[in-house]
Order: C-alpha cells, then sequence, then structure tokens
C-alpha cells in the first residue's frame, strides 16, 4: 500500500433550518472532506467543524498537508497509522477524525469487512434522537412534526425560557428528551430545581450543565439530580475521562472530538470501566461521518446520530434513521457510496 493517494476538499454544509444553541446560531457548517484511494478502491473521511472546536478548515487543511503516508510501512495497521498522525501536533481533533475514519472506511474495502466487524462489535437497530435547536414556539411545534417518527427528543436549552421550552414540547408530545444545555446555566441552586422538573417531565438526561471548567458546581448538581448529567464540550479524549469521572454520570463521545473512530472506542471502554454512561453523539455532517459513528452505536446507552438528517446536501448514501432507528449495514468500511453532483 505504498502509494495511496490523499486529498481533501473543503465543503459547506447547509442546513435546513438554522441551528441555535445557547451561545450562538449559525445556518452552515464548515467541513473538509477527505479521500485516501488505492487500486481503485476510495475510503471517504470527513472534518466538520462547527465554531466551538476551533478548527478552520483552512487550518484542517493545513494539518492535512503534514501527513505522508508513504513513511508507515503497514497502513492496515490502524493503531500505528493513527497514533503517528497524531503526534504530528497537538490538537488538530477533527482533522486527525477525518484521516481515521478515512482509513477505516479503506482499510475495511481492502479487508472486506464493514467496520463494526473489524472491532467484532455487535450488530443491532438503536434509537436515535432527533435534535431541535432553540427556536420560536411555533418552529419548536413545527420541528417537532417533522421529528415524529422518532421516539426521543433532544433539545437544545440553555436560556431564561428553559422550563417554558419543555412545558411547550410537552403540549405535543410525551417523548422522552435529552436535555442539552451547552454550558449556559449559571446557579447550581437554580439548575437543580430545574432537573427536578425535568425528571418529572420524562427528561432523560443533561448534557453539559454548566461551563466545562465548573467542576465544582457540575459535582454538585451530579450529586443531587434525579438524572444522569453528561459531560460534552468537558470532555474531548480518552485522556481526559480519568479527570472529569467524579463530576458527571456519563460522556458525550463524538467522533469530531476523539480524533475518530478508533479512540471512540477506546473511551467506551474506559468509561464502562469507570461505571460512567456513554452517548454517542455528532456534530452536523453528512452520511459519511455518522456512518463511521454508526458502526459504535450498539455500545452506547444513548445514541443522538442525526446529523445528517439536518443538512441538505449530504454528499453519500449512508446509515441514516429510518422511523427514529439506525443500523450499519454489511458493506465493507463504512457502508457508504459518494453521491454524483
Amino acid at each position: 500500500m505504498s502509494n495511496i493517494k490523499l486529498s481533501w476538499y473543503p465543503y459547506t454544509l447547509k442546513l435546513k433550518h438554522p441551528f441555535t444553541i445557547s451561545n450562538n446560531s449559525r445556518t452552515t457548517t464548515p467541513d473538509v472532506l477527505v479521500e485516501m484511494e488505492y487500486e481503485g478502491m476510495i475510503g471517504y473521511g470527513e472534518a466538520s467543524l462547527p465554531p466551538y472546536l476551533k478548527e478552520t478548515q483552512k487550518s484542517v487543511q493545513s494539518f492535512l498537508t503534514q501527513i505522508d503516508l508513504s513513511s508507515f510501512d503497514d497502513k492496515t495497521d490502524l493503531s500505528s497509522v493513527l497514533s503517528g498522525i497524531d503526534n504530528l501536533s497537538p490538537g488538530n481533533n477533527a482533522a486527525k477524525a477525518s484521516i481515521d475514519i478515512a482509513l477505516h472506511d479503506l482499510v475495511g474495502k481492502i479487508k472486506q469487512l464493514p467496520v463494526y466487524k473489524m472491532y467484532e462489535i455487535p450488530k443491532r437497530e438503536v434509537l436515535t434522537s432527533c435534535t431541535i435547536g432553540i427556536d420560536s414556539t411555533e418552529m419548536i411545534l413545527n420541528k417537532l412534526k417533522e421529528a415524529d417518527n422518532f421516539s426521543y427528543i433532544k433539545v437544545k436549552l440553555g436560556t431564561d425560557d428553559d422550563r417554558k421550552l419543555i412545558n411547550t414540547i410537552r403540549t405535543e408530545t410525551d417523548k422522552p428528551i435529552f436535555a442539552d444545555i451547552n454550558q449556559g446555566w449559571k446557579n447550581r441552586e437554580e439548575a437543580l430545581e430545574l432537573t427536578q422538573s425535568f425528571h418529572e417531565n420524562n427528561v432523560l438526561l443533561i448534557e453539559q450543565p454548566f461551563r466545562k471548567s465548573n467542576y465544582k458546581d457540575t459535582a454538585w448538581l451530579t450529586a443531587r439530580s434525579p438524572i444522569p448529567i453528561i459531560a460534552d464540550e468537558a470532555v474531548q479524549r480518552l485522556s481526559d475521562l480519568d479527570n472529569i469521572k467524579d463530576a458527571y454520570s456519563g460522556i458525550n463521545i463524538k467522533l469530531m472530538k476523539s480524533t475518530g473512530i478508533s479512540e471512540a472506542y477506546k473511551m467506551i471502554i474506559r468509561a464502562r470501566q469507570l461505571n460512567l454512561k456513554v452517548m454517542l453523539g455528532c456534530m452536523t455532517e453528512t452520511s459519511c461521518a455518522i456512518s463511521a459513528a454508526a458502526h459504535l452505536s450498539s455500545l452506547a446507552d444513548w445514541v443522538d446520530l442525526d446529523g445528517n438528517i439536518l443538512i441538505n446536501n449530504d454528499l453519500f448514501n449512508g446509515v441514516k434513521a429510518t422511523r427514529g432507528k439506525i443500523i450499519p449495514n454489511d458493506l465493507p468500511g463504512l457502508g457508504i457510496n459518494k453521491i454524483a453532483v
């Protein structure tokens, strides 16, 4: 495999609706798509770049120029290759994820194995949530109708109207809710009151209630909350787990934070050792990265892999929620095909 051709290009994901969280709103997400070509086979990868990651299309492409795959004797030795790429420079997690995803896709095609079989992960159908951003009452109700086939709803919160937003949703549906605060809460006593109210309204978990650096208030809330408190922004990679284990009930793993499939799998194993719950999440992404994460989905307690249905210019056919359920297919690699444009 000495003649792998690595290429990439910037791409802009266009969202079906403005996506608003506690600290920003956007209608697009910058992205970089990666291709690894070897003997007529192509492995596809992706770096999705929402603002809080602090990576840009320029920084991702700059990192990718540093990669020399010819320096690795065995390109199918995923651990060795990905470790070498990780050591090129610190950070650049999404850029590293794009290589990890493309390499898994290519190696799976070479070995004629889907990714989940490469890791000996059981295959099963799982339920995924559908995400609703902060919006007007009218738009939230419209989005609930669009999410009618989903069994779980994920709601972006972190405003002064959080209780009102949950009550609005409860006028239309009694489906279980994942509440994502995106570091938006400030006062721990008010936060505890809200968690108790949310518990009564069938909210199953709360993501990142306080600033990621605020371990003290997070640990205080976790110890008293009737529902699990999940780390999102506070946990990026495997090395973060031991630092946050006493402040949270669980973690949200996203490939763009973890540097890809390989480390995400290790994070799941370590989380279980620490008695932490596991949520498998995503950014707004094409079906390339969503399909990559789906191969790990049967190992998670909760799944939030809807990023590809939130955009209207997906470049791939792959895993998509059908009646709110996802399952990886048995095609080699990620199990995706690029759509001709």
